[in-house]
């Protein structure tokens, strides 16, 4: 069974940082793209930041400069590193892993960010 699970997430100042870590079971995330997305009440889910296999990045131009995704293989965890924190980066944090061989996607139930002061 596959399982994505984020962690990380509180409540911050305006300015401050978190690291949101996704640790995966039943999945090589090595092998898949990996991505971050993000859902504020009453808004769509965007994309803020991804990362291939090659670990390639791409990020929202919203949130570039200032977050960063990262994995360790070895523990088979993704990460997603947060530094100056705005009001508007409040929302759930959703992990997202896309096996290219079976064409799935899988998430996680995700985790909430409060960026408030």
């Amino acid at each position: 069974q596959v399982q994505l699970v984020e962690s990380g997430g509180g409540l911050v100042q305006p300015g401050g940082s978190l690291r949101l870590s996704c640790a995966a079971s039943g999945i090589t995330l090595s092998t898949m793209v990996m991505g971050w997305f993000r859902q504020a009440p009453g808004k769509e889910r965007e994309l803020v930041a991804s990362i291939t296999s090659s670990d390639s990045t791409n990020y929202a131009a919203s949130v570039k400069g200032r977050l960063t995704i990262s994995r360790d293989n070895a523990k088979n965890t993704v990460y997603l590193q947060m530094n100056s924190l705005k009001l508007e980066d409040t929302a759930r944090y959703y992990c997202n892993a896309y096996d290219n061989f079976l064409k799935r996607f899988y998430w996680g139930k995700g985790t909430l960010v409060t960026v408030s002061s």
